[in-house]
């Protein structure tokens, strides 16, 4: 059964990462906003020492039982994720020890791939990875993806351009890591072709050719990704999948990676709502404003109200973020629900986020605090790993019953 009630082991970890949060993070957050490009490798190789030695906060799935089934703990991820956004979330994106790309290889590849890419996150040193699925041509539509990865003996060739590749120069170019690759073995297959390859650093024809200048999270590099005759051994296509049948099983499998990492999405959305609201309830008790809960709506101010609304928008997509992680490690089917988590929580962060600008008036919009930065940085939550009105078409269709070509 279900509970809301944190557990006692993860409220002793999650202390520990709330004072990273509280002495490390918030303090460097303006420094590393300004400096979009410079590499927080003090928090980086910190936290890599920490997680390391607390055997936690990472993409990459431990073994557990005694068949051997590969697990994670996605409830202890979402509390994680939470609060370290709280502290600043471009700084979140730069914690190591994953990443989506390990996200990706746990949801589809075989045991042997997934000890074989994942036991780096072991090292001594601090490794990223990343997933590469947009397009300039292709965001939602992943149908039209356009790089072609063709086979030529025992290796794959791959051509094409990736954009908007989260953490992909620390993937590639700082650290030992890889990028998941999405491509065609059959651009005439549409999804039947897709498949996912794992592309490692200093693979020859897999070239960074932009970092993105970027509204939030400016310390979580966003890059740009060119691959030119880029050859991969064979058996860094993920899962057990025959390349000349035409199936939509590499689709879906790495689409697994979605439904686990969407309420990690949320989890981060509502840190930064945390902090915003915080700040606001903080900002207005110095000014002598006190909420009066318990009060009917109609005897209460409509600052009060306003408040109240947001901490309503901020505990309920928590709840369904709860909910979404526990069916992950309950492995009970779930998409409408991880869809729906990162719907409520994009809302919430924007919303909640705007509200808070608007109600401290100049003091929310001065960049003497985090607000502003806050309200920056939380949009982006509404809009990778599936925009919001992609998420509401999963939902509808899930609810209806509906397929991709009768709702779209």
């Amino acid at each position: 059964m279900i509970s809301f009630d944190v557990p006692e082991s993860i409220r002793q970890t999650v202390t520990m990462i709330d004072s990273v949060a509280t002495e490390m993070m918030r303090p460097a957050a303006r420094y590393f906003d300004d400096h979009e490009h410079e590499i927080p490798w003090d928090y980086i190789n910190f936290m890599h020492d920490v997680l390391r030695a607390a055997g936690g906060m990472t993409m990459a799935p431990s073994q557990s039982g005694e068949d051997g089934e590969v697990r994670q703990d996605y409830q202890r991820l979402a509390h994680y994720v939470e609060v370290l956004s709280w502290g600043d979330a471009g700084l979140y994106l730069c914690t190591p020890r994953g990443g989506l790309g390990a996200a990706a290889v746990a949801a589809a590849g075989t045991p042997e791939q997934i000890a074989r890419f994942l036991a780096r996150f072991q090292d001594d040193k601090p490794v990223f990875s990343a997933m590469a699925i947009t397009e300039p041509q292709a965001g939602s539509d992943t149908a039209a993806i356009k790089t072609t990865a063709a086979r030529d003996g025992d290796e794959w060739v791959l051509n094409g351009e990736k954009i908007f590749v989260t953490g992909g120069h620390k993937s590639l170019v700082d650290t030992p890591g890889f990028v998941v690759v999405w491509a065609t073995i059959d651009p005439s297959a549409g999804r039947k072709g897709i498949r996912s390859f794992v592309v490692e650093a200093g693979t020859s024809g897999c070239t960074v050719t932009k970092i993105e200048k970027k509204l939030g999270i400016r310390s979580s590099d966003t890059a740009s990704i060119v691959l030119q005759n880029c050859r991969v051994p064979i058996e860094n296509m993920l899962g057990k999948l025959e390349e000349e049948k035409k199936t939509t099983e590499g689709y879906k499998g790495v689409m697994r990676t979605f439904e686990a990492t969407r309420p990690l999405v949320a989890a981060s959305a509502l840190g930064i709502a945390r902090a915003a609201l915080e700040f606001l309830k903080e900002k207005l008790s110095e000014h002598g404003i006190e909420v009066r809960y318990g009060l009917p709506r109609s005897r209460m101010t409509n600052l009060e109200r306003e408040v109240i609304d947001m901490e309503v928008m901020l505990r309920s997509a928590w709840l369904l973020t709860i909910r979404a992680v526990w069916m992950v490690d309950e492995r009970v089917p779930i998409n409408a629900e991880a869809s729906m988590s990162k719907i409520k929580a994009g809302d919430a962060v924007v919303r909640i986020t705007q509200k808070a600008v608007e109600l401290l008036g100049p003091m929310g919009y001065s960049r003497e605090h985090l607000l502003e930065k806050w309200f920056r940085d939380g949009k982006i939550n509404d809009l990778y790993e599936g925009t919001g009105q992609i998420n509401r078409l999963i939902v509808a269709r899930r609810i209806l019953g509906y397929s991709r070509k009768e709702l779209n």
